[in-house]
């Protein structure tokens, strides 16, 4: 089978990365240890790792007429994404997270900047890139109304569709129903079925359906996935054990490499494992998309994983 096409509609920010010892105090000023800029946002992130993993990838974003916007779209080219569909626009600064790390935590302020002007009209614009799209990908850094748009669009000509709904939004039964996977952390799910975390995993689901959902994949770290729909019971996939080192993008990695072999044809139990190993390998280096593997890295790590030498 040729590579397949996916196309990720979403946010592209550049991360400016703060270490210090401990949080200032308010009004105080403290030296820090380090200073990293990394690209980011979680749509750049999910086109960097599904092409990494042989995919065919478009990025349908939007960035500023300025420095940050240049170095997003040099990136991508150089992670061999196709950028002819990013927005640039003159009139707002391209978006950062702004991250502190210190004390074993980091503290985020994010900035969204041109990812809130990627409008509905621009996705109109591109539905024939959809259409012949083996699957979209989708997060929640963008305008709920723009994402709408795109659901819309690929829903027409049956592309499926995966919603990556970070950071958490209500969203509609009509959204919801046309939502080919959604894949929820376990924040994310109470918030989408107004549930506590600490809620059965069969009520979550269950309130996920009655809200529309097609299949339901939750991602929960360390304990693995747990998956299904409303006509099957509910499934669980144990995570990979590795030696973690950094988890920033690990979701991200998750949903682009499920993205890819659901795009090959492969079962949702079978992409979910080959996304869990992905995920796996993002977590043992520093750095979101400096963290991503590549297919042959992945398939090394499937390959070592069957041997039981890992």
């Amino acid at each position: 089978m040729q590579n397949p096409k996916i196309t990720v509609i979403g946010s592209a920010n550049i991360d400016l990365v703060t270490e210090t010892n401990r949080y200032p105090k308010l009004g105080e000023t403290l030296l820090g240890k380090r200073f990293h800029q990394f690209p980011g946002g979680k749509g750049a992130n999910q086109a960097v790792a599904a092409s990494r993993l042989g995919a065919e990838v478009t990025f349908i974003g939007c960035v500023g007429q300025d420095d940050y916007g240049k170095q997003v779209i040099d990136n991508l080219t150089k992670e061999s994404v196709n950028v002819n569909h990013v927005v640039v626009n003159s009139r707002v600064e391209t978006g950062i997270a702004n991250i502190t790390v210190a004390e074993d935590d980091n503290a985020i302020i994010v900035v969204p900047g041109a990812n809130s002007s990627l409008r509905p009209e621009h996705i109109q614009a591109l539905e024939e890139i959809i259409h012949k799209s083996d699957v979209v990908v989708l997060q929640l850094e963008i305008p709920i109304e723009t994402v709408e748009a795109a659901v819309h669009i690929a829903y027409q000509k049956g592309v499926p569709i995966i919603l990556n709904p970070a950071p958490a939004a209500k969203l509609t039964k009509e959204i919801l129903r046309k939502i080919t996977y959604i894949t929820p952390n376990e924040s994310e799910i109470a918030f989408l079925t107004s549930e506590s975390e600490e809620a059965s995993l069969e009520s979550l689901f269950t309130n996920m359906y009655n809200l529309g959902s097609n299949y339901v994949i939750m991602t929960c770290g360390e304990r693995g996935v747990y998956y299904g729909d409303s006509s099957s019971s509910l499934q669980h996939v144990e995570a990979c054990s590795v030696k973690t080192i950094d988890t920033t993008g690990a979701g991200d990695t998750f949903n682009a490499a499920f993205a890819v072999s659901i795009a090959m044809g492969n079962s949702i139990q079978d992409a979910i494992e080959y996304a869990n190993s992905a995920a796996a390998l993002s977590v043992t280096k520093l750095g979101a998309q400096t963290g991503m593997p590549t297919i042959e890295e992945v398939e090394k790590f499937i390959s070592n994983k069957e041997k039981g030498n890992f």
